[in-house]
């Protein structure tokens, strides 16, 4: 093992206060408490509970639900949820995603007129997560009232708020796809919602959504039971069966989130915490269990951007083959993440790019972001409607962007992700939670569909084996692994890099701008001092809001 990484000095605090690496930006400072997300008012919001006596639950509750308004390219209130809390000192797991709809099937949507699951529309429409989730962790862990906590998203949405500059442009980008691709009245109320004036708002322009607000204010008002077992459910289903959706109240009525165990492996002497499948946080888990069995001394060569390219790509080939909803996964977690398992698939890896198979291991659109308070508890937080504004489908009167998550399923009967009534299928969206000897490091999170795990891995590459500070591990030039030997790079990626991959058998492209590399948020804690050290994206309008 590298020695500097062994040597007390160069702890990731130290770093973050210490090592300003090549950074354009610095990090983030502050003792009392730190919000960290993409959108400044969202940020601000969560702030705002933490000098009202609240915690770091509270505070991302309030930027959560305050983004689904101020960032709606990304997420909303019909979307999923994920969370990593550690909260006194012991880290928690929720997982609120949504299972398909009981009533619906392979045979079903085959008869619809569909050889794979559609992206828009009701039929990859899945129960949302998200309020669930919000009520499920203020009750379990959070101090303030609900209604306190999501009244800032309230007021967004009833008073308005100008766009920003990176949210305009891809509302924009939005509006020009559906409203090519959206024929059809189920998606009527979303251009009426999204496009008001008959095209996207600009940026600098003021908009709102009364309906959106009042959807809030129901959510506040009942903890979320409304959008489950009440009026909003009752909107829900009748929306879906008048456009032959096959969501009914039943559906929404017998969904709650669900506690589980994080998973983790320990990367030169740190644990890297994900939620376990159905979520695709093991992608990121199974490439550094691969990349540990490496000594990284150089950043900036092809070596390294080689080898990590091809830890993610097994690590990706595994996952879309075998992750699935938990309870119906052919293989096992752990054999997946398994040292046995890593060291085969690091045998795989060699001088040339490789293309990528499954193994055999053995038996047995998205919003990030990361709160902490002066106590040390923090939490890791995520939720997305999936693909931007998710399926087209608004309900009527209420301002709720459905997700379409079940167009991850697969219509082939024998694959492991295969639709199934009640069921779960892979999930993009990820919360990532860094501890070393049982000790909070503090919550990281890369945003953006399959970018999410490969954003993981670079940033804990970054911040571990180059000891950067969170605001450069974000900054540095990213990756994305596509398919096959495809690979597109930023074009800060230095060129005799780029060069070198493509002779090593990469077919590298250099992207035309950075949006398809992931949207992160960082906050690190010192654990003696319990300073917090923050970084945010650049790629995106992204903010901390500091005490």
């Amino acid at each position: 093992m590298n020695q500097t990484i062994q040597d007390t000095k160069q702890k990731l605090q130290y770093n973050a206060l210490h090592n300003p690496y090549h950074s354009d930006r610095m990090s983030i400072f502050s003792k009392k408490g730190m919000v960290a997300t993409s959108q400044p008012l969202a940020a601000q919001a969560g702030l705002d509970m933490l000098k009202k006596g609240g915690n770091a639950v509270d505070a991302a509750i309030a930027t959560a639900a305050c983004l689904t308004v101020v960032e709606p390219t990304s997420n909303g209130i019909g979307g999923d949820a994920f969370a990593l809390v550690w909260m006194n000192g012991e880290l928690h797991g929720l997982n609120s995603s949504g299972p398909a709809p009981r009533s619906i099937s392979i045979e079903e949507v085959k008869k619809a007129g569909h050889d794979t699951m559609p992206k828009f529309g009701w039929l990859p429409v899945t129960v949302p997560g998200a309020p669930a989730a919000w009520a499920e962790l203020s009750n379990r862990f959070g101090k303030l009232p609900f209604k306190e906590v999501l009244k800032p998203a309230i007021s967004y949405a009833e008073e308005g708020y100008p766009l920003t500059p990176i949210l305009g442009k891809y509302w924009r980008k939005a509006y020009e796809t559906y409203k090519r691709e959206l024929k059809g009245e189920e998606f009527e109320s979303w251009f009426k919602t999204f496009a008001p004036k008959g095209r996207a708002p600009e940026v600098g322009e003021i908009w709102r959504s009364p309906h959106h607000a009042s959807t809030l204010r129901d959510i506040a008002e009942t903890k979320s039971e409304s959008f489950y077992r009440g009026v909003l459910a009752q909107k829900i289903s009748e929306a879906s069966e008048a456009h032959g959706g096959f969501l009914r109240s039943e559906d929404l009525a017998t969904f709650y989130p669900k506690w589980v165990k994080p998973i983790s492996v320990n990367y030169r002497g740190y644990d890297v915490w994900e939620i376990p499948p159905n979520g695709q946080g093991i992608v990121a888990l199974m490439a550094l269990n691969t990349l540990k069995g490496y000594d990284f001394t150089e950043k900036e060569s092809a070596e390294t951007y080689h080898k990590q390219i091809e830890a993610i790509k097994l690590a990706f080939v595994d996952a879309k083959k075998y992750v699935t909803d938990r309870s119906r996964m052919n293989v096992s977690v752990e054999g997946l993440l398994s040292e046995s398992y890593a060291a085969k698939r690091r045998d795989l890896i060699g001088s040339e790019a490789l293309q990528p198979e499954p193994g055999t291991p053995p038996s047995g659109g998205t919003v990030y972001l990361a709160t902490a308070d002066e106590d040390g508890n923090m939490v890791s937080f995520i939720q997305s409607n999936y693909m931007g504004f998710g399926s087209g489908v608004v309900v009527p009167e209420t301002g709720i962007g459905l997700q379409n998550r079940g167009h991850d399923f697969s219509l082939d009967p024998d694959h492991d992700n295969a639709l199934a009534p009640g069921k779960k299928t892979y999930h993009t969206i990820i919360p990532g939670f860094l501890t070393k000897n049982g000790k909070a490091v503090g919550p990281f999170g890369v945003m953006g569909g399959y970018m999410q795990p490969q954003g993981h891995v670079q940033v804990v590459v970054n911040t571990i084996d180059f000891h950067l500070n969170p605001q450069a591990a974000l900054d540095a030039p990213r990756w994305q692994w596509m398919e096959d030997k495809k690979v597109l790079v930023e074009r800060s990626l230095p060129s005799h890099i780029v060069d070198d991959l493509a002779r090593r058998g990469h077919d590298v492209q250099v992207a035309a701008d950075s949006g398809n590399f992931g949207r992160g948020q960082i906050i690190w804690r010192d654990p003696e001092t319990g300073v917090l050290a923050g970084g945010t994206e650049g790629r995106t309008d992204g903010s901390i809001a500091a005490w």
